[in-house]
């Protein structure tokens, strides 16, 4: 029986937009999953600001872009109903509390990490994190490696930046192009790429329903696209130019555009990136803190890639960027997300307007399928420096098995990979399932 209502939604203030985005930065945790299913439940079935096909077609853009599409959705939903101010004011709540939050533990981990307690709880939950970027690498593969073509590419990219220590960018660049080569001559090979489907799902009249056209800040002109392209060139020269007094801001700055521009795949796809840049090349923190961060953005609200804060504010602290820890530490964390999140809201107030004029189903390229399956092969490479900082805890560079083998964090970390992929549990709980058994373990054994 169709229960569906029949009367169009009120329009929506953009003070009440402000309450549900604000209300949204605070519970978004699941991840990207969670919360593209926490909007939908919202702003599709129970509010009705959005078709279910309207939503869908902005997903599909979304998908295709580097940077985190949940909130790359937020601002097409909000940039489509309250123009620019709306999609700004979407996109920096839906980043802002995690910002906050990371930053004040940030802060905690730097004062009290040391403490036999703390040690304790991150000896437990560093396991833990090698089975969820395993676990990352299986589900995104699974998806992805439907033939043996991508397959091989996943594994050269593993080869290439575990053996060869190739660095990220060109890993994607190369990638990029045996794609469109083989969407050319092997198309068949190349028609696995994701995306969201069209859904036949009704709950009723929206506000911007199916066949509402597209408000007037909406429509796509030449003029419009030259002047927010000019905005956007011109904020970024601006931030920049305001910390190049500063070298080491400077230099997050810079690479933190460019890992903007690489999220191809979503967070786990750059954290490779991330991690060759902050630890080994600018050395703005450790492998072990590297995945403590990873651990406590996994359990907070807000997109995975707030990572980014994290690395931010321990590379401000430890390169002294202010005499201030405090002061050095919000520098950093304020430039690493302010310059991560720009290019979303580019992509979204620049390309929204040319994705409106040709509204259509969107499918993911060739090109886009190629870099996927070289992501797969990549993540796999973060786990197995991960695990390695984890089961060899005295290992270097030079003598990476030195010391001695470290059994009881393989054993969590194969308890979590269980539970994450037979079980299918919440990631949230196996980290802190994680965390009680290191802290047990630290205190008496």
């Amino acid at each position: 029986m169709d229960t569906a209502p029949t009367a169009r939604p009120a329009p929506v203030s953009l003070g009440e937009s402000f309450k549900y985005w604000l209300k949204l930065g605070f519970i978004s945790f699941g991840g990207p999953a969670g919360q593209i299913s926490m909007m939908h439940q919202e702003l599709v079935e129970k509010r009705r600001w959005i078709s279910e096909h309207r939503y869908l077609h902005a997903l599909n853009y979304c998908m295709l872009l580097p940077g985190p599409e949940a909130t790359q959705l937020a601002i097409y939903i909000s940039w489509l109903m309250h123009g620019v101010k709306g999609g700004v004011i979407a996109g920096v709540l839906f980043f802002l509390p995690s910002f906050l939050l990371l930053s004040v533990l940030a802060g905690l981990y730097l004062a009290y990490g040391n403490l036999p307690l703390v040690q304790g709880i991150f000896y437990g939950i560093r396991p833990g994190v090698v089975a969820i970027v395993l676990f990352a690498a299986w589900r995104i593969g699974s998806r992805a490696l439907k033939n043996e073509v991508l397959w091989g590419m996943a594994a050269l990219a593993f080869i290439g930046i575990f053996v060869f220590d190739i660095a990220f960018p060109w890993i994607v660049l190369a990638a990029a192009l045996l794609g469109a080569i083989g969407g050319k001559f092997a198309p068949h090979k190349f028609r696995v790429g994701g995306g969201h489907g069209a859904s036949h799902a009704q709950y009723g009249p929206a506000i911007i329903d199916d066949d509402t056209p597209p408000p007037a800040h909406a429509r796509f002109t030449w003029r419009k696209l030259a002047l927010k392209i000019g905005a956007f060139v011109l904020i970024w020269l601006g931030a920049m130019g305001a910390i190049q007094g500063a070298p080491d801001l400077y230099n997050m700055g810079e690479f933190f555009t460019k890992a903007a521009f690489l999220t191809i795949g979503g967070a786990y796809a750059v954290l490779p990136y991330v991690y060759q840049g902050g630890v080994e090349h600018f050395q703005w923190l450790t492998g072990p803190q590297m995945m403590d961060g990873l651990a406590l953005g996994e359990a907070t609200p807000g997109p995975l890639i707030m990572i980014v804060t994290w690395v931010g504010y321990l590379g401000g602290v430890a390169k002294a960027v202010f005499d201030n820890p405090l002061a050095a530490g919000l520098a950093g964390a304020a430039v690493a997300t302010f310059f991560t999140f720009l290019p979303s809201f580019l992509f979204i107030l620049v390309g929204g307007p040319l994705v409106e004029a040709t509204r259509g189903e969107l499918r993911f390229t060739a090109p886009l399928t190629g870099i996927t399956a070289a992501v797969v092969g990549v993540i796999l490479n973060l786990a197995a420096f991960f695990a390695w900082h984890t089961f060899w805890p005295q290992g270097t560079a030079a003598a990476p098995f030195a010391g001695v083998f470290d059994w009881f964090p393989v054993i969590v970390a194969v308890a979590a990979f269980v539970a994450l992929w037979q079980y299918k549990a919440n990631i949230m709980k196996v980290i802190g399932v994680c965390a009680l058994l290191g802290l047990a373990y630290s205190l008496f054994m």
